[in-house]
């Protein structure tokens, strides 16, 4: 299975966009975090979640299988179409490395 996936569903002439992302987590310590956006294709993203850190990048690839197994049942399907909410996901990222950075350093400063 692909890093990046796109799904997207048509229902009453809205086509409904999800976008997900396997990233590793910075600090090398082997995290990796999954990272899905979702909103009307052609606007912004309504929602962007994020799941993990997990223990390594094949245990982020299950949990994206079993999301994308779940979507296809709603009616979702890969989509060909480029990756357009990257750059949000991107500052999304940022965040969850901000956060591990501040949660590993409050832990190196404890006796």
């Amino acid at each position: 299975m692909s890093h990046a996936l796109c799904l997207n569903r048509q229902c009453l002439g809205l086509v409904t966009r999800i976008e997900c992302i396997i990233r590793p987590v910075a600090g090398g310590n082997g995290l990796w975090t999954l990272l899905c956006a979702a909103g009307l294709s052609g606007s912004q993203p309504t929602a962007i979640r994020v799941q993990g850190p997990f223990r390594g990048h094949r245990v982020a690839e299950s949990v994206l299988e079993a999301i994308v197994s779940n979507l296809r049942s709603q009616g979702y399907e890969e989509a060909a179409d480029p990756a357009i909410w990257q750059l949000h996901m991107q500052a999304e990222l940022r965040k969850v490395n901000a956060d591990q950075a501040r949660f590993l350093s409050g832990w190196e400063t404890r006796p």
